[in-house]
């Protein structure tokens, strides 16, 4: 089937109880399936296969423009919102399809939310109203919590400690650190069930990738996590399943230590070896 924003998409359609069953006994969170994505006529993915498993950090390494971002754009169709782009495939979220006619992707982005490469927090808004943006944008009944929704998302993003007593001050005074942990603690004011990040620690110092880094060992508790990263030691340390791109292509998909060991395919071993990329 095709999925695209310049074409009609397909009816809903409803995951039978057989199948929700194995999702939830096999702690599968996401299925891509035959996963083809183009920006126009340039095709940038081929037929991704492969299951994200809930409440696990999942790593995607490869070199650039092997479709690593694109990818995770389309698991919340933040692709479809670029000019042109097309996706082809099935994605499922526990078991709906998520380009299904009756999805909502405004509502759809609350449940898989996205920190992006470099920290975007609202210039002209106070830390507090950055925090609470997401809610006001999908008109949640959880905006008259504003206070306690703010601490909790400031907490969990390991930045309230640092801000609490500046909240009105705004976003963009804070360092480039903080800011990204403001914009992964607005992702997380709408109580996402998964979030994507796409190289999250790439313009920020050693110091403020640690906290991150840190960060992301208590969030996979309570959240499915996938983060994109060029770097390959970063993806050793916080993931627990990683999957390797390359010309668009899904090489490999293994747990994180049995990947860097010993990777199953050649691609695999010559591109961490450092080969090539």
């Amino acid at each position: 089937m095709m999925l695209s924003a310049t074409t009609d998409r397909p009816p809903y359609r409803t995951a039978s109880p057989d199948r929700d069953m194995e999702t939830t006994a096999n702690g599968i969170k996401i299925r891509a399936r035959e996963v083809h994505a183009w920006y126009g006529d340039n095709q940038v993915l081929r037929d991704i296969t492969m299951d994200i498993e809930a409440q696990r950090v999942t790593a995607i390494i490869g070199p650039s423009g092997c479709g690593k971002s694109t990818f995770i754009r389309c698991l919340n169709r933040m692709h479809e919102m670029i000019t042109g782009a097309r996706v082809e495939g099935s994605i499922e979220l526990e078991g709906q399809d998520v380009y299904a006619h009756e999805v909502d992707p405004v509502l759809l982005r609350r449940r898989v939310g996205m920190v992006f490469q470099k920290p975007n927090p609202f210039p002209t808004m106070s830390i507090r109203d950055n925090v609470l943006a997401g809610l006001r944008l999908t008109r949640s009944e959880r905006r008259s919590q504003g206070d306690a929704i703010v601490e909790t998302a400031l907490r969990q993003a390991a930045l309230w400690e640092e801000v609490q007593d500046k909240l009105d001050a705004r976003g963009l005074s804070l360092s480039g650190g903080q800011q990204q942990r403001l914009c992964i603690a607005r992702a997380l004011a709408v109580e996402p069930e998964v979030l994507l990040m796409d190289e999250p620690c790439s313009s920020l110092d050693p110091i403020a990738t640690a906290r991150i880094e840190d960060l992301l060992h208590d969030l996979c508790e309570r959240y499915t996590i996938v983060i994109v990263t060029h770097n390959m030691q970063q993806a050793a340390r916080v993931s627990q399943r990683t999957a390797f791109l390359l010309h668009g292509e899904l090489v490999e998909l293994a747990d994180t230590n049995a990947l860097f060991t010993s990777p199953a395919d050649s691609r695999t071993e010559d591109y961490i070896t450092g080969k090539f990329g």
